[in-house]
């Protein structure tokens, strides 16, 4: 399976020796609703069959029932882990902050803040200086036909002269900017689903955006809990408006 744009996947299944592509098309209906189209294309004979199984019950359709409702229950399960509420438009911060840059996978974003947090946290104080906020995602690049994102894995400091050297550690300011915001509560890992309900809100307001965004982590998951009380704050920069 591999997306195709955001909100579209497309999975090659193989039936009766046959190969098929799989079509999904997720749309965002409101916080809590997903509506999923399916579009099932024959390779061989590129014969787009539109499937109704509420109507039509031919052996084809028997066939792709299981994996239709496969899909669906892996989705309602990964729905269920996280929540995402969009709050409109908004500044993202402005601070500034020593960073690690990391380049990976869009699914390894976490895992990279986890091998980097010892190396800011430790470092930082261990040599006198003073935190001023909580950890910060500042996307860089973001190639969704890769799947790979490179990243600044930021710490907010205060500013002073005289600031310790680290072989990957570096210093900048952020500066903030006009974005659509939302509040992200779920496991880490899975955030960037933020990302993709900013980008769908924005196409229906008509708003243009960066793919570039700002997450700001309030909770550490090192001290567990429900992870449904995680939160970060997700923001979307707005390109800026032409003349």
């Amino acid at each position: 399976m591999h997306q195709v744009e955001t909100g579209e996947l497309v999975q090659n299944l193989n039936f009766d020796g046959i190969d098929y592509d799989f079509h999904w098309a997720l749309s965002r209906i409101d916080d809590s609703t997903t509506q999923v189209n399916i579009g099932i294309k024959d390779r061989e004979n590129s014969l787009k069959n539109k499937v109704n199984i509420l109507v039509n019950d031919t052996d084809f359709e028997k066939k792709v029932k299981p994996t239709i409702s496969d899909f669906i229950m892996v989705l309602n399960t990964h729905l269920e882990n996280f929540e995402v509420k969009i709050e409109g438009e908004s500044t993202s911060p402005s601070t500034y902050c020593a960073y690690i840059p990391v380049t990976t996978k869009q699914f390894l974003k976490a895992k990279g803040m986890m091998e980097n947090y010892g190396i800011l946290s430790t470092f930082l104080i261990a040599n006198g200086v003073v935190l001023n906020g909580k950890p910060i995602v500042e996307v860089r690049s973001w190639d969704t036909e890769t799947d790979s994102i490179s990243y600044n894995f930021c710490y907010p400091i205060v500013k002073k002269e005289g600031l310790p050297s680290h072989p990957t550690l570096r210093y900048k300011e952020i500066k903030g900017g006009k974005a659509i915001k939302a509040i992200y509560n779920g496991n880490y890992i899975t955030s960037d689903r933020a990302w993709y309900a900013l980008i769908d809100y924005a196409k229906k307001k008509n708003i243009q955006l960066k793919h570039t965004p700002i997450e700001v982590f309030n909770n550490n998951p090192n001290m567990g809990g429900n992870e449904l009380t995680w939160k970060a704050e997700i923001y979307m920069p707005i390109k800026n408006k032409t003349p």
